[in-house]
């Protein structure tokens, strides 16, 4: 550099910590959610209890309907990444699983810059009408009203998707616990999370099993195909 250039200019990339590039979403009912004191991240806790409150939420629609509140609160202003589970998530995730598990697995899926992946330790494939599914194990009868009923996943696929309806869905979110990265949240227009959330609203007690529908989703709505997108929703 000769005497009175100047210096080439150098853009800095600043990154957030991971803490603060992360927020979890809680759909919660009556569960003990003091987990959550052992998990790092900022976090919002949707209430469906009965309790007022300004994160509470009328009892309908399953975590569908929670999750989609939240996008349609929040939209376009997301975190880099956001984690869905519900209230009480270990259950479903690899034996052991636990705060602590959960938090090196919310990590590494930021380090690797993981799009969108699930939590649970299984993965489920099923047809247009959820089959396989367990809608009608004798212990869960009377739990909702759509007990015994096949899943509609492939007429919620035709309401939100253009194109065919595919004949079998891989589903690598079950149990409503899933991480998503920002720009898969936004590939959808806000309409498209409209119209979402007037399905679940539509089927407010789960009669027809549109809630349980979108659990078998997650990995259509988040997978990054803009081309599914309709031109339009009303």
């Amino acid at each position: 550099m000769t005497p009175g250039e100047e210096p080439p200019s150098v853009e800095l990339q600043v990154e957030l910590p991971v803490e603060l590039a992360v927020e979890l979403v809680i759909a919660r009912y009556r569960e003990d959610v003091g987990w959550l004191q052992d998990v790092p991240f900022p976090h919002v806790v949707y209430d469906k209890s009965g309790q007022p409150g300004l994160s509470a939420l009328p009892n309908i629609g399953r975590e569908s309907h929670t999750y989609l509140t939240h996008i349609l609160r929040r939209y376009p202003d997301f975190p880099d990444y956001t984690v869905f589970l519900q209230a009480d998530p270990f259950g479903h995730m690899q034996e052991g699983a636990g705060p602590e598990w959960l938090t090196e697995r919310i990590r590494q899926n930021v380090r690797l810059n993981v799009m969108f992946t699930g939590f649970a330790w299984f993965k489920l494939k099923c047809d247009r009408l959820g089959r396989p599914h367990a809608m009608a194990e004798p212990e869960k009868q009377g739990r909702w009203k759509g007990w015994g009923k096949d899943i509609p996943v492939g007429e919620v696929y035709g309401a939100l998707f253009a194109g065919d309806v595919p004949e079998t869905f891989l589903v690598t979110a079950p149990a409503g616990m899933l991480f998503v990265a920002r720009e898969r949240i936004l590939i959808r227009p806000k309409s498209f999370y409209e119209r979402c959330l007037k399905l679940i609203e539509a089927d407010p007690e789960d009669e027809y099993n549109t809630g349980h529908a979108f659990e078998r989703l997650w990995q259509v709505i988040f997978g990054g195909n803009s081309a599914l997108n309709k031109e339009a929703y009303s």
